[in-house]
C-alpha cells in the first residue's frame, strides 16, 4: 500500500495534472502543426504536456519524499491580495503609475498579520520608481505617471 510522506506535494502534483489536461482539453481544436510550420495549438498543448509531466514527477515524488502536511486555508491573503488588484484597476488611469504602485503595495503589505510601516512604504517608493522607469520610460506604455499627466 502506498502511503503519502508529502501531502503538499501530493496537492501541488494534482493540481499541475489538472491544469495541464485542462490545457489539452481546451486547446485541443487548435491545429498542432510541426516544429517546423507551428499552429497555434503547438504552443498550448507543448506547456500543457510539461506541466502534466511536472505533475506527474511531483506526485510521484510525495510517495517517496517526506514533507511537510498541507497548511491550514488562509483567506485573509487571498482577500487583502484581490482589494489589491482592485486598487490598481480603479487607480491606474486617474492616479497614474506611482501613486497607484505606492497604494497596491502598501495594501498587499496586509496580507501578513504583522506590517513594517517604514518597510512597506520603502519597498512601495522602489516598486513604484521601478515600475515608472520601466513601463513608462523603458517601454513607453501609454500609461500616466502622475495624476492628470
Amino acid at each position: 500500500m502506498l502511503k503519502v510522506k508529502s501531502p503538499q506535494d501530493l496537492g501541488a502534483g494534482v493540481l499541475f495534472l489538472l491544469f495541464g489536461c485542462a490545457g489539452l482539453v481546451f486547446g485541443r481544436e487548435l491545429e498542432f502543426g510541426s516544429a517546423r510550420n507551428m499552429g497555434p495549438g503547438y504552443f498550448p498543448m507543448l506547456i500543457s504536456g510539461l506541466i502534466i509531466l511536472i505533475g506527474l514527477v511531483v506526485t510521484v515524488r510525495s510517495f517517496s519524499l517526506r514533507g511537510p502536511a498541507v497548511e491550514r486555508f488562509q483567506a485573509r491573503p487571498i482577500i487583502v491580495l484581490l482589494v489589491s488588484l482592485a486598487i490598481f484597476s480603479l487607480l491606474i488611469r486617474e492616479a497614474g503609475v506611482v501613486v497607484t504602485s505606492i497604494a497596491m503595495m502598501v495594501a498587499a503589505a496586509y496580507a501578513r498579520p504583522k506590517v513594517a510601516v517604514l518597510e512597506t512604504l520603502v519597498f512601495a517608493a522602489c516598486v513604484a520608481a521601478f515600475v515608472a522607469l520601466v513601463f513608462v520610460y523603458g517601454l513607453n506604455q501609454p500609461m500616466p505617471l502622475w495624476w492628470n499627466s
